[in-house]
């Protein structure tokens, strides 16, 4: 709208400027100069001249036209043109129309409107309407005909579909529940990790219930201007009611709903005012008018107390991750537009990714029929799932990346040490896959994927686990000398450390201290507002006793692992051997070693999606590393030793810590 008006006021000024220098340059004949139109009407050659001030257009008697311009005002030129019987007549002078005189002295002020308008205009998103409605709602309004999506397009995530299927009851048929005097829940608060299905679940819901939905970010609500977000409230809500029965779903409510009186704002800050606002449209509903609001977070911790508490968000919906069943229905789900070959088991690769989300389930997806694309294949076949899978667990491979020999050796030598003390210690995740390809920042793999989805782990698990981690350098120091131990360990050292100081201050695991917390959680700490210098209250001597006790469970690993490699010191070797003309060894080749059996070679991969020989050979490859719970991820704690995906890949040191890769948990997707 604002940028028509301004168009248009641009061509109107153009137009009258045109229009007025064609009537001013209407032909008025050769230009002449004063002293020959004196000296030529001195001569009887001129028949009749007009004057416009002083301008002069004239005639002459030839018939010619001519103008000339009076540089000063000569009265003695009257005299001569009557003395020669010449015509003069005398004009008064053209004057711009009103018109433009208006457009061109307003045409400035009205220029700067345009552009203030326009500015406004811009710093809304381009809202329509009127520019100065930046205090209106920009949630997005879909109606019951344009939501597709259904429970149906919903896996994984059983538990969280029957706590609102009520609420599509409710919206369907309201009357059930008012007329016996119940209160549907004005708000639900759904909470789980990133890509679990919360904002899909919202939606299917509105599917379901074939109402409208809103749909609107935290962040949407806040902008420059103070009040927008507490007017954008109110014009959100009461376009709601005018739509009711439907439902408002806000995406990242922690945006929004953090709790009051943390960070710099003070009671000023206009979140805070945002919240307020919405803490009274969600507990100032009028009768039963059906407006249902839905929120979705991963971050339920800091949510301010009064927008949980009954009456608001009266439900928390948890929407975890999947289990492996869900996993399964999930992928099953994702596979529906992807042609996939005989050979693709949904159950196996379900046990194979514990600790995914659903999201990234889909990428798995993803990046099998991307693999399949660039090996011009017509289908998707077991293998390309395998090789998306390890590309997201382990990162990209790095083939072109130049090791020197000395450097390759030391890397077997050191993802062998993971594996064998892997394979040996009690109470560990099986050994899934070891590899000295580099890979994202790390030059070695080695995998591990637990038999079964993990919950909690117990006091051996985690030794077991500090004694893997240290398996790499003490190969290293065992094959080469103390002298020649790398930095490729420096990740594990800190996993390891942290593993142990967690058993002791958090977890209770001392025998030397009460089952105490003597730790806080940082990250939580600056998640909630607090500073980096806050500490736990101990004592010195308590501090001690700590620094003594996980000096002690890191000696006592450190020990068992390296007693250990050196028992088995002709599996190193072999395992060493083995890597370097493999590159990567499977479950079933790990299993000839640890036996101190001759390593088979890989199994051969055919490039054939059609190929039956190819289709068998995967199945029963797969069904042989089914035994080791070859396609089980890592288990779902984020104690256990392990660390996100972000931190595994800033190995600053260039780590080979491979398990470094797999070893994870939950948080990894979180």
């Amino acid at each position: 709208m604002v940028k028509n008006i301004v168009l248009w006021v641009v061509i109107a000024v153009v137009l009258m400027s045109l229009f007025e220098s064609f009537n001013s340059g209407e032909s008025q004949g050769r230009t002449m100069d004063y002293t020959t139109f004196v000296h030529e009407v001195s001569q009887d050659q001129v028949q009749e001249v007009v004057f416009n001030g002083q301008v002069i257009n004239g005639v002459k008697r030839s018939g010619e036209k001519f103008t000339t311009v009076m540089p000063i005002h000569d009265s003695a030129i009257l005299d001569s043109l009557l003395t020669h019987n010449v015509r003069a007549t005398g004009t008064k002078p053209e004057e711009p129309s009103l018109l433009f005189s208006i457009l061109v002295s307003w045409f400035p002020m009205l220029l700067l409107i345009g552009v203030w308008l326009f500015y406004m205009r811009s710093m809304q998103g381009g809202s329509k309407g009127n520019p100065m409605s930046f205090g209106k709602s920009k949630a997005k309004l879909l109606s019951e005909n344009q939501v597709k999506t259904t429970f149906a397009d919903v896996a994984g995530c059983d538990e969280a579909k029957e706590d609102v299927e009520e609420l599509v009851d409710f919206l369907k048929d309201p009357s059930k529940y008012q007329k016996l005097g119940g209160r549907i829940p004005r708000g639900v608060l759904m909470v789980g990790p990133p890509g679990t299905g919360k904002t899909l679940l919202a939606r299917a819901i509105a599917g379901e219930a074939k109402v409208p939905f809103f749909s609107i970010s935290g962040s949407d609500f806040v902008e420059m201007f103070v009040g927008v977000g507490a007017s954008r409230v109110r014009d959100m809500f009461a376009t709601a009611k005018k739509n009711a029965p439907c439902i408002i779903f806000i995406d990242e409510i922690d945006a929004v709903g953090r709790k009051r009186g943390i960070g710099m704002g003070g009671g000023h800050d206009e979140r805070e005012q945002t919240l307020n606002q919405l803490l009274v449209e969600m507990d100032g509903f009028e009768g039963f008018e059906a407006v249902i609001v839905i929120a979705a977070t991963n971050r339920p911790d800091v949510l301010d107390p009064a927008l949980l508490r009954p009456g608001r968000f009266d439900r928390q919906v948890m929407v975890g991750l999947p289990d492996v069943r869900g996993r399964e229905q999930i992928l099953k789900v994702h596979m529906r537009r992807v042609p996939v070959a005989k050979d693709v088991d949904a159950a196996v690769l379900a046990r194979g990714t514990p600790g995914f989300s659903g999201a990234e389930l889909a990428n798995l997806v993803n990046e099998a029929a991307l693999a399949a694309a660039r090996a011009n294949l017509r289908n998707v076949t077991m293998r390309e799932f395998e090789l998306a899978k390890d590309k997201l667990l382990m990162g990209a491979e790095r083939r072109s990346m130049a090791m020197n020999e000395h450097e390759k050796i030391n890397t077997a030598y050191h993802e062998a040490g993971h594996t064998i003390v892997g394979r040996l210690v009690p109470d560990h995740d099986p050994v899934y896959k070891v590899s000295i390809i580099p890979r994202g920042r790390a030059l070695g793999v080695t995998m591990y994927l637990p038999e079964q989805d993990r919950y909690s782990h117990s006091k051996q698990y985690l030794l077991s686990n500090i004694c893997t981690l240290f398996a790499g350098r003490i190969a290293e120091g065992l094959m080469f000398g103390d002298s020649a131990v790398t930095t490729g360990a420096s990740n594990d050292i800190e996993r390891a450390t942290d593993i142990a100081r967690k058993m002791v201050t958090r977890w209770g695991m001392s025998d030397k201290l009460p089952p105490m917390q003597f730790d806080q959680d940082r990250d939580a700490s600056l998640y909630l507002g607090g500073g980096t210098t806050q500490t736990m209250p101990i004592s010195d001597k308590t501090t001690l006793i700590i620094d003594e006790e996980v000096s002690g469970i890191i000696n006592s690993c450190y020990a068992k692992a390296k007693s250990l490699l050196e028992e088995n010191k002709d599996i190193l070797e072999a395992m060493k051997d083995a890597l370097l003309k493999y590159e990567t060894l499977d479950a079933l080749q790990i299993d000839d070693l640890m036996a101190r059996r001759p390593c088979r070679p890989p199994v051969p991969e055919s490039s054939d999606s059609k190929d039956d020989d190819k289709s068998d050979k995967t199945e029963k490859s797969t069904d042989d590393k089914n035994s080791d719970d070859k396609n089980v991820r890592a288990d779902d704690d984020k104690e256990p030793g392990s660390e996100s995906k972000d931190a595994r890949q800033d190995d600053k040191s260039g780590a080979r810590d491979g398990d470094e890769t797999t070893d994870t948990d939950d948080q990894d997707k979180k």
